[in-house]
This record gives structure tokens, C-alpha cells and sequence, in this order.
């Protein structure tokens, strides 16, 4: 029974190892085109927390934290964006994981 409960810590710890945060900026035509809502809504069926919010230059901040796989897909999701963005980039770098709250819209 030890080994079971130090097979379930190990299990646990590789988990954690899994989760990531990556900050996105995102250019292009994303504000006033319902960007920060379809990124929540992503980010939501992605089991992702973190937030979208409007940069004073146009563009969106994205911060998503979570499995890195279900991050992978919304960065790759975030380069095309719901149908009335116009994406023309996206810059991601990677922060230290930090639990998040849901995922809100600023």
C-alpha cells in the first residue's frame, strides 16, 4: 500500500511539472472584435486560468496558465483569433507558473 501512495506523490509532482503560464501579446485587429471574450472561452474549454486584456497600443495581453499541452493549443489558437480579428502576430514568452483564479477578461 506505501508503494501505491508514493506512486499517487510522484503522479502528483509530475503534474505540477506539466503546468505552465506563458504571457502573449497579440497585434493586429484584436480590440472591438470580441478578442478577450473568445480567448476566455478558449481558455475555459481548455481548463486554462489567467486573463485577456486590452493594451493601450490596440494590442491584447493574454496571460494563460495550466496543462502545457491545453496552453500550447490556446497559443496556437490565439494566431488566428475569432472571425473578425486580424491577427497579424503574437509574441509569447514563458513566466513561472502561478495559480490563477478562473480566467477573467481586464
Amino acid at each position: 500500500m506505501h508503494d501505491n501512495n508514493l506512486g499517487d506523490s510522484t503522479m502528483d509532482e509530475r503534474a505540477v511539472e506539466h503546468r505552465v503560464c506563458y504571457r502573449c501579446v497579440v497585434a493586429g485587429r484584436v480590440q472591438g472584435v470580441f478578442f478577450r471574450a473568445s480567448t476566455r472561452e478558449q481558455a475555459m474549454r481548455l481548463g486554462l486560468t489567467g486573463y485577456a486584456r486590452n493594451l493601450n497600443d490596440g494590442r491584447v495581453e493574454v496571460l494563460a496558465c495550466g496543462e502545457a499541452a491545453s496552453v500550447a493549443q490556446l497559443r496556437d489558437w490565439l494566431r488566428i483569433g475569432p472571425a473578425r480579428a486580424e491577427v497579424s502576430g503574437v509574441a509569447c514568452e514563458p513566466l513561472d507558473y502561478q495559480g490563477q483564479p478562473g480566467f477573467v477578461i481586464d
